[in-house]
């Protein structure tokens, strides 16, 4: 249904495919730019796998330009990354392993959030495939490890951390003994966790990257006993508000989720209407909520429109699935005005395509394409 969503199903199916179904970012050896209105600076990091499904994917992007993510080698393995200055060359490209990543296939480093301060989150799979959030700051010789109480530490089980606020709060997910995710804040130094669920939740899923505002609210998606998606909204004193977009399904799969909220409280997301098709929405943070779509984007199941973030300005990037099931970007702006796009060299085919994620304050957005050979590359579009 978007970014979070798809990680931590996907991981808790297959830590490889979960991560690969949300890549966005990397570094560079093959930029291309594309000229006039549409900026875009394509990257790889080196060492990442060159086979399908592998490749380089990011996350987050702070108001310095500072791109974090992660990349797939050839036997599989994650590792995390941070580049600087546009990521335009191997000089500007920091690679990092968390201590504890384990080294066989679908396992190692994934990193999510990078806030102003530099300060950067993630998790880590070890050899039991039990994960660990972490936190750290380049050079990355320091992590501190987060591991909620609750959490199982089976294989599939432990703890995600997926974003960080400026002033260093965490939001993300622990999955319990049972396989049951639920929602968790902490904050420095980072030794006592505050675990989440809102009413009638069977499954609560905060996304990823900027789903954590500075006022420390979060925002994601819970699952019913029905299989039904609900949106939600955590307040910096705990107490959770349900949402719900009107036209969305309510058999399982289908409903509401939150993606992404900003500084101000305003939340993007998509919701799934009853024949399955995607279409975005703008919360305000007093509730008042607008939807919209994207003209091209296609009316079947499983295409539409999939916000994926929103920055202080109400800019809000995301993909649309066209009739063919091809990933394009788009941006619209806070007016309503949508300009969509496409990194060069993207694949023309189902299943592959340009897939933005994270835009920061200037509007500057992190994203990853797959190309005709299903390979991952990181792209940064400048407006």
């Amino acid at each position: 249904m978007n970014t979070l969503r798809q990680l931590r199903n996907l991981w808790i199916a297959c830590v490889t495919t979960i991560v690969l179904a949300c890549f966005s970012t990397a570094v560079a050896q093959d930029g291309h730019r594309m000229q006039g209105s549409q900026n875009i600076t394509t990257f790889s990091i080196p060492g990442a796998g060159t086979g399908a499904g592998q490749g380089t994917g990011g996350f987050g992007i702070n108001q310095q330009g500072i791109v974090v993510g992660s990349f797939l080698d050839s036997g599989n393995v994650f590792h995390g990354f941070q580049c600087v200055s546009g990521c335009g060359s191997p000089s500007t490209i920091s690679t990092f392993n968390a201590p504890g990543a384990g080294t066989a296939s679908g396992q190692g480093t994934i990193t999510f959030s990078i806030n102003d301060s530099g300060v950067i989150a993630g998790f880590f799979v070890d050899a039991s495939n039990v994960a660990h959030g972490f936190v750290t700051t380049a050079p990355f010789k320091t992590f501190t490890i987060l591991n909620d109480p609750n959490a199982g530490q089976g294989s599939g089980q432990g703890t995600f951390a997926g974003n960080v606020n400026l002033q260093g709060e965490i939001a993300g997910d622990y999955i319990d003994a049972n396989g049951v995710p639920h929602g968790f804040v902490t904050a420095p130094p980072y030794r006592t966790f505050k675990s989440f669920d809102p009413k009638g939740s069977v499954s609560t899923l905060p996304a990823v990257a900027s789903a954590l505002n500075i006022e420390g609210g979060v925002t994601g998606t819970f699952t019913d006993a029905n299989g039904a998606l609900h949106g939600f909204v955590r307040a910096t004193n705990g107490a959770i508000t349900e949402f719900n977009v009107t036209g969305a399904g309510t058999a399982s799969g289908q409903g509401t989720g939150g993606v992404s909220i900003s500084d101000l409280g305003v939340i993007t997301g998509n919701f799934i209407d009853p024949s399955g098709v995607n279409h975005g929405f703008v919360r305000g943070p007093f509730g008042a909520t607008t939807t919209f779509n994207v003209a091209e984007a296609g009316t079947g199941s499983g295409q539409g429109t999939v916000p994926e973030g929103i920055d202080l300005l109400g800019e809000i990037t995301g993909q649309y699935i066209d009739a063919n099931g091809v990933n394009h970007g788009f941006v619209r702006n806070p007016f309503g005005g949508i300009t969509t796009f496409d990194a060069p060299g993207a694949g023309t085919a189902s299943g592959q395509g340009t897939l933005p994620n994270t835009p920061n304050v200037f509007g500057v957005v992190t994203g990853q394409y797959i190309d005709a050979n299903n390979v991952h590359h990181g792209f940064l579009r400048f407006p």
